[in-house]
């Protein structure tokens, strides 16, 4: 390497570690700036308590209002309230917050260091040998969490203020300033730097553990987008690539304490990643790495999705048409298509995991999640029942096929039933079968035979789309379509009309959903997944718990 580019280098790790404050991620800088928010509102009462008191000995000491002491008085309070404004303004970055918050410390330590040495000047012609300076040195750095380093460097900033108000105050006053009380002017001024120092590495380190904590392989987590019963999801970045993504965070404790059975939940975790990474098909969710962290917990990360689950689409904008239906139900077809080629059966196909999204110029662009249930057509024996346990879960009940139910061995044609499921309730707004027990709903797929959606829909659907869709909820699989390729071209052949065409879909979007809306996180009924507006979950899809 060249003495240039080691300089180039250099110069890039200064200005990481100045944009990331030492490690710090997102959501412990946001952290901070609630801490500069917490010493904003505290020197702003210490700076009532001053500007009472300097109005009281401008009149009862001096026996005369004193402007300038009023003055003296009033100005922590204004630097306070310049600091409260600072933190509560949304349109600085927390980072910035945190520098301002520095530059106070110093300016709140020329406010302290001022009337003391005024003040001890006129009574006793020394200068203090203490003085508020030097417990704001130490207050700052343990509210307000920075590299030691910057902190170091902060408090002997500060510091010097109170031996240069010294200098000018003397100079002021002609008074000449003893070297003794000087220096234990500067005593106390010392032991706060070092203690300030010492408390900065304690705290910035405690921080910077927990940033380490949150780093999963190359990736550093920023917010945490949301959280269901199995884990979480953060929003995370590559540390070299600057990719942006998504990490499903899985801790086995929280699923249960059997240490065997935490084994079995990171294997099956483990092999959802292995099994979606090896998928190619455009429409199914991208798995860009996966692995375990220092905890123990199991992750994966995958791509960031902008846009919103067809069950938010329903319940935000009512049962879709049927051309666009048929639009999305073959992207879907494409993604399971290539899983059953594969030998993938993804068991908990439903609304909340088919993701209709903006995907680079395109609109209506389906992403299938959650292969979280995925299984392999050939695993039996010794390895199935490895991977499985007592009451794992199976499938949602409102899309749960009724070999699920009565624990056969599932195949294709159980992920065409619930595709069934998941375009009647597009269609509809409402489930094939709804009880009021999970249980009730799953037994009620075995046993009810299900009304035509066109007599519950508010939308007129073609005949054969209907058909179709009865066809998929047939209670034996044989009279089911045999695959997704038989399901997607009968879904081309349907009569409605007009197609569904991209523009249309971005004339929906533009209209509904324009691109300057701010997409949050959406996260199934048992773990946040990928991007796109939150809302609450229906119990009624809460994943079912049986021993099948």
């Amino acid at each position: 390497m060249s003495e240039k580019e080691a300089r180039l280098l250099r110069r890039r790790s200064i200005s990481i570690g100045l944009r990331d404050w030492g490690g710090f991620t997102p959501d412990l800088l946001a952290k901070a700036r609630h801490r500069v928010l917490f010493i904003a509102w505290l020197m702003l009462g210490v700076g009532c308590v001053g500007s009472i008191v300097s109005i009281l000995y401008s009149a009862f000491v001096l026996h005369r209002p004193d402007p300038v002491w009023i003055c003296i008085g009033l100005v922590p309070l204004a630097l306070a309230l310049g600091l409260l404004v600072a933190a509560r303004n949304q349109r600085l970055e927390h980072l910035t917050v945190l520098h301002i918050a520095l530059v106070y410390e110093v300016l709140f330590c020329v406010a302290a260091a001022v009337p003391s040495i005024w003040f001890s000047y006129q009574e006793t012609g020394h200068p203090p040998g203490l003085t508020w300076v030097a417990p704001i040195i130490i207050l700052f750095p343990l509210i307000v969490p920075s590299p030691p380093r910057v902190a170091l460097f902060v408090s002997v900033v500060a510091a010097s203020m109170q031996p240069l108000t010294i200098a000018m105050v003397a100079g002021i006053t002609g008074l000449e300033t003893d070297p003794i009380h000087l220096l234990l002017s500067c005593v106390s001024l010392a032991i706060a730097i070092i203690m300030a120092y010492a408390g900065s590495r304690v705290v910035h380190g405690i921080s910077v553990n927990l940033a380490t904590a949150d780093r999963m392989g190359s990736y550093r987590l920023g917010d945490r987008l949301g959280t269901g019963g199995m884990g979480e999801v953060w929003r995370a970045e590559h540390e070299l690539l600057a990719r942006p993504a998504a990490i499903k965070l899985i801790r086995p404790e929280s699923l249960t304490q059997n240490a065997t059975q935490q084994h079995v939940i990171l294997s099956r975790f483990e092999r959802e990643a292995q099994a979606t990474a090896a998928m190619q098909s455009p429409h199914t969710i991208d798995i860009y790495d996966f692995g375990i962290a220092q905890s123990g917990a199991f992750y994966y990360v995958m791509e960031l999705l902008r846009g919103l689950d067809l069950e938010d689409l329903v319940d935000r904008f009512g049962p879709a048409q049927p051309s666009r239906l048929v639009y999305l139900m073959q992207q879907i077809c494409d993604s399971l298509g290539e899983a059953h080629e594969n030998g993938l059966i993804h068991r908990d196909v439903k609304p909340a995991n088919v993701y209709v999204c903006r995907y680079n110029r395109q609109v209506d662009f389906v992403k299938v999640l959650d292969f979280g249930l995925v299984k392999l057509e050939q695993d039996e024996g010794e390895d199935a029942h490895r991977l499985t346990i007592d009451g794992a879960a199976v499938g949602t009940p409102g899309f749960v096929a009724p070999e699920q139910v009565l624990g056969h061995h599932p195949d294709g044609r159980t992920d065409i039933y619930a595709l069934g499921c998941t375009a009647y309730w597009a269609l509809t707004g409402s489930y094939v079968f709804k009880a009021e027990t999970g249980m009730g709903t799953m037994m009620m797929h075995v046993n009810t035979p299900p009304q035509p959606p066109s007599s519950i829909g508010p939308r007129t659907i073609p005949s054969d789309l209907e058909e179709l869709i009865l066809a998929c909820l047939e209670k034996d699989p044989v009279n089911r379509p045999q695959n997704v390729d038989e399901v997607s071209k009968t879904l081309a052949a349907c009569d409605f009309g007009e197609p569904w065409t991209q523009d249309m879909a971005r004339a929906w979007w533009e209209s509904n959903l324009p691109a300057a809306t701010r997409a949050e996180f959406r996260w199934t009924g048992t773990l946040p997944t990928v991007e796109g507006p939150v809302s609450a979950r229906d119990p009624r899809l809460v994943t079912a718990q049986t021993g099948g």
